[in-house]
């Protein structure tokens, strides 16, 4: 039951997606990648991978690992520049003591300016700054807002407060520590707890408002996604919109942002707990999800490539009376109210339901409700479930043994197998 159009590696450890970029009509993946284990250890490499629809992808030799000053080469991000100059920014740490890395750049080696499948490393660019006493740093983001190149590092110090460090530079080889873009007490609850430490924060422009997302982390234990609207002035973050949550469910984590070929800004997340049952990987992606804004709040599509995957629609109330084998990946649009289920044999694998507003998914993994108004997306595909609604994203593992039976009760939209 492996997933069809959710990353997965052939063996080995998957964590965060990483680079996300599309260059020469197909799009270049990255990702923490660990081959000869499906446990976590720090001495992570960066894997890669193509796609030409961020749905199918074709996996390439290990772009960086240990070595050369690295015990570990953990997330980071790939910028383009003007003059099409490609860097690579990741955090370099000591396998040994890796909380607080070092962000370090590669570029592309000779012969590889097009395939990114080999890689030079260079010099380390950004550290901790002086005098700063934190538990974690790492993560380096590089974007640029306009008038400069800025990198954002994640930390968090041990007095319980999560940061964004802020770096500049104009040329991405030289930087400068330029001061905390952002930060925020883990005892501060109003509107949102953000945690004591923040990995994989970003700054993304969408819909013209600038957008802090962070990965809400609370050592040793990661959490969700979270998100905050405001401005940036002179390399602050001006917050002006309560925090809010973007994900929810045991599996979405440190989400990395893109932009597709058409420019339009987007996110990709680690899904956590999806493994093989027979032991050979362990890890996957969630497809990537277009980021748009409405009324202050980030709204959430699926590519749409995954429509040219649809077989013949099969409307769900026909379900409540026929239910039907969908296979092992389909792809639902569900309007109404009701209760969805998927089961096998003598066991439930999924249940959602929809009542007064809440939306209520039931699995294995747990039990988890967010409120819910308007349509919701449903996307099961071999072990991986991804809800999509006004709430933003929800995914839960849910091993299956076969393809299982899909039903509907007083519900309204449509099921669509995918092919």
């Amino acid at each position: 039951m492996r997933p069809a159009f959710h990353f997965t590696s052939a063996s080995g450890w998957i964590n965060d997606p990483l680079g996300l970029t599309f260059r020469d009509d197909r799009y270049h993946l990255f990702y923490q990648y660990v081959p000869e284990t499906t446990r976590w250890v720090p001495q992570c490499r960066w894997g890669h991978a193509t796609s030409t629809d961020l749905l199918t992808w074709e996996a390439h030799a290990i772009a960086l690992e240990p070595g050369e000053g690295d015990g570990g080469c953990w997330s980071g991000s790939v910028v383009v520049d003007e003059s099409d100059r490609t860097t690579m920014f990741y955090t370099s740490v000591d396998d040994k003591a890796f909380e607080i890395g070092n962000a370090r750049i590669a570029r592309p080696a000779v012969g590889s300016a097009t395939s990114w499948e080999k890689w030079d490393k260079g010099q380390i660019v950004a550290q901790l700054p002086d005098g700063e006493s934190v538990v974690a740093f790492r993560d380096p983001f590089v974007f640029h807002d306009g008038a400069r190149w800025r990198m954002l590092i994640g930390s968090g110090r041990t007095d319980g407060t999560a940061i964004a460090y802020g770096y500049v530079s104009d040329d991405l080889d030289t930087w400068t520590y330029g001061g905390i873009v952002a930060s925020r007490h883990k005892s501060e609850r109003d509107e949102l707890w953000t945690g004591s430490v923040w990995e994989c924060p970003q700054l993304v422009e969408i819909d013209g408002r600038w957008v802090l997302i962070v990965s809400v982390w609370e050592p040793t234990r990661p959490h969700y996604t979270a998100y905050a609207l405001g401005d940036l002035d002179d390399g602050r973050f001006v917050q002006e919109s309560p925090w809010q949550r973007l994900t929810f469910g045991p599996s979405y984590y440190a989400g990395a942002v893109f932009r597709n070929d058409a420019g339009a800004p987007g996110i990709i997340y680690w899904l956590r707990d999806v493994t093989d049952p027979e032991g050979e990987w362990a890890g996957a992606h969630s497809v990537p999800h277009q980021l748009t804004l409405k009324d202050g709040t980030l709204q959430i599509t699926l590519p749409q490539s995954l429509l040219q995957h649809r077989g013949e629609a099969i409307p769900l109330e026909n379900l409540a009376h026929t239910p039907v084998s969908l296979g092992r990946a389909f792809d639902v649009e569900w309007t109404g109210g009701g209760q969805l289920s998927l089961d096998e044999a003598d066991r439930n694998v999924f249940r959602l339901e929809r009542v007064d507003g809440i939306l209520t998914a039931v699995a294995d993994a747990g039990t988890w409700s967010v409120p819910c108004t308007g349509p919701v997306r449903l996307l099961t595909d071999g072990s991986v479930v991804e809800l999509i609604g006004s709430f933003g994203a929800l995914a839960f593992p849910a091993p299956r043994a076969g393809h299982g039976i899909f039903s509907a009760d007083q519900a309204s939209g449509s099921a669509f197998r995918l092919t």
